[in-house]
């Protein structure tokens, strides 16, 4: 997907209306006159419809753009600001963490990046489970893989599937399985956790410093984040 915000609000916008009424890719691409192929690729925000294709495509769902302006990033403190007033119980019943970390069994990991801070009080989206695993613990990794039927990320493709699972084959450590996406962080020693704990059950989390200072978008949101808490006092 294209690191464009434009990109991505075209591509869900399109994505959602089309699906709202119950069309298939083929079917509007057909009223418009495009390939299914380009249509799908505009979906995945993978390419930016020119301005006449843009408005054909909504013109064939009865809606039609309309163009506005907000302060830089706005959506970001509006979103931040939503997930600090969320409760982490809530957020991890969301996310189905638990229903992952249970499908891990035995699997040694340590939660990192955007989950290890959801569960120290850090306000940041969470787009998938992230984990620690060690490179020998690959060969069980790989078995939860196909137990649970996941396709791994084809960042070439943009799409899910089309390489094989196995986490020493080259390709993102990235997987859609039957209990949602999975990232990995492949590394010889499991980083040393901190142990949080949630209704009753114990997770073993990366520190939120060490987090930051391996994920510098993580880091650039909580600082956002924390600024914007100092301005209001």
């Amino acid at each position: 997907m294209s690191d464009s915000r434009l990109a991505r609000q075209i591509a869900t916008t399109i994505r959602h209306e089309r699906e709202r009424r119950e069309l298939t890719q083929q079917a509007l691409a057909d009223l418009v006159g495009l390939t299914q192929g380009a249509l799908a690729h505009i979906e995945r925000g993978s390419r930016i419809p020119s301005l006449p294709v843009l408005e054909r495509l909504l013109a064939a769902m009865d809606v039609q753009l309309t163009v506005g302006v907000e302060p830089l990033d706005s959506h970001l403190d509006a979103a931040l600001d939503a997930l600090a007033d969320a409760s982490v119980v809530e957020r991890i019943r969301e996310i189905g963490l638990d229903r992952m970390l249970d499908a891990l069994g035995e699997l040694p990991y340590v939660l990192t990046g955007s989950s290890a801070a959801l569960l120290q009080g850090a306000p940041l989206p969470v787009g998938a489970v992230e984990v620690a695993v060690r490179w020998r613990d690959s060969p069980r990794l790989t078995g939860f893989l196909e137990a649970a039927y996941a396709q791994r990320w084809n960042a070439r493709w943009e799409e899910w599937g089309g390489l094989r699972l196995e986490p020493e084959e080259p390709g993102e450590h990235r997987w859609q399985t039957l209990h949602g996406e999975l990232r990995a962080r492949m590394c010889d020693e499991l980083p040393q956790p901190v142990e949080v704990r949630y209704g009753g059950r114990s997770y073993p989390v990366e520190p939120l410093v060490r987090v930051e200072l391996a994920d510098p978008r993580a880091a650039d949101l909580l600082r956002r984040h924390r600024q914007r808490l100092g301005s209001a006092g």
